[in-house]
């Protein structure tokens, strides 16, 4: 480990360091003003460290952690991370998931402003309207990293791109897709700045999805779970679309949603050469 093996690790959970992880941990206010936010597993520190995020803080666990994982502490102090090592305790005190693997770090705020978000030839975004859930948003992430995606953008926004459990949910995707948050006003004169084509996901239309042409600029936005789009934003769209629904169920889960429209949009594009 970069740190000196005969440093005592940090076992008590009232310790000042394991208090402040909590803090950041649950409350969104303490993330804000920290500008930080927590990053905790092997795999999703080790693609953070690859996307180039410099982490402050790494705390680790070696009676938890697996292996011989020495190559991901070392990046973490070389891109300038204090080390701490923590007792299973104060670890499992600090951690936020269920069965932690001894790997925790204090990483800078993840979304970039509106405004320097990356350009691209052929954007395509997806928008999120007040979704709630950061299980949902993690796999919303996990989708626009496999499929591309240019950034995915939070409007109006319930939870923050911090929340740990958004973080965790999208296997460190959060670090490799952009990301911004924004109110609706703010959205729509981004979108129009850029000539986004605002696609609407909603079961109130008799326009399918599969039936657009999809392959220019395109932000498709998909809503709350208990609510949908807002009335502005619907009423904002260019287009409003759904996809086909045999079942008697009315919609689908708001990340199954994007990603079968994402993949439509991804779809049109490799068979025109968009």
């Amino acid at each position: 480990m970069p740190t000196d093996p005969r440093d005592a690790p940090i076992t008590s959970v009232t310790n000042p360091r394991v208090k402040a992880l909590v803090a950041l941990r649950g409350r969104r206010r303490a993330r804000q003003e920290q500008g930080v936010t927590l990053v905790e597993g092997y795999e999703e520190l080790d693609l953070a460290l690859t996307a180039g995020v410099a982490p402050t803080e790494l705390y680790l666990c070696p009676e938890l952690s697996a292996g011989d994982p020495r190559d991901v502490a070392v990046r973490a102090e070389q891109a300038g991370a204090q080390v701490h090592r923590l007792g299973r305790l104060a670890f499992e005190k600090a951690a936020y998931r269920e069965g932690p693997d001894g790997w925790l770090a204090v990483v800078p705020d993840i979304e970039t402003a509106l405004a320097d978000l990356p350009e691209d030839p052929n954007p395509l975004v997806v928008v999120c309207g007040s979704v709630e859930k950061p299980g949902n948003l993690g796999s919303i992430l996990r989708t626009a990293d496999a499929a591309g995606v240019t950034a995915v953008i939070s409007v109006d926004p319930v939870t923050d791109w911090g929340n740990p459990n958004v973080v965790r949910a999208s296997k460190g995707a959060v670090f490799s897709v952009p990301v911004a948050s924004c109110d609706t006003a703010a959205f729509l004169a981004w979108a129009r700045e850029r000539g986004l084509t605002v696609v609407a996901t909603t079961p109130d239309t008799d326009e399918y999805v599969a039936g657009l042409d999809l392959s220019g600029p395109t932000a498709v936005l998909v809503g709350s779970e208990k609510h949908g789009l807002s009335g502005e934003l619907l009423a904002a769209a260019d287009i409003r679309a759904k996809l086909p629904m045999f079942g008697r169920v009315d919609s689908l889960n708001v990340a199954v949603t994007a990603a079968v429209v994402t993949y439509e949009c991804v779809r049109q594009r490799m068979a025109t050469g968009a």
